[in-house]
């Protein structure tokens, strides 16, 4: 069974920095798209940024130029640069099987403070 060990998060002040970082255990097969989601209290899951196998790469909106979604085979990271009190919430690492199984961290809570 894949499981995805999520390691960074924490508090910073607003305009700082913070890296994610993810990896894939329990399998020797290269997942295929690996990205990280969150959810603020009160609201929605959403796509914080995703890249697949081939390094393609996509960002929500809210984040692009200020975070960078990087990936080495079953490890994927993220790059949070000039955060806002706006990208509080936590963190969710997810990743597809080779099969188009999903898999999904346990979360991590990055609070920006203002």
């Amino acid at each position: 069974q894949v499981q995805l060990v999520e390691s960074g998060g924490g508090l910073v002040q607003a305009g700082g920095s913070l890296r994610l970082s993810c990896a894939a255990a329990g399998t020797i097969f290269r997942m295929n798209a690996m990205g990280w989601y969150r959810q603020a209290p009160g609201k929605q899951r959403e796509l914080v940024a995703r890249i697949t196998s081939d390094g393609s790469t996509n960002y929500a909106d809210s984040v692009k130029g200020r975070f960078t979604i990087s990936r080495d085979k079953n490890t994927v990271s993220l790059q949070m640069n000039s955060l806002k009190p706006e990208d509080t919430a936590v963190y969710y690492c997810t990743a597809t099987g080779r099969l188009g199984d999903d898999f999904w961290g346990r979360g991590t809570q990055v609070t920006v403070s203002s």
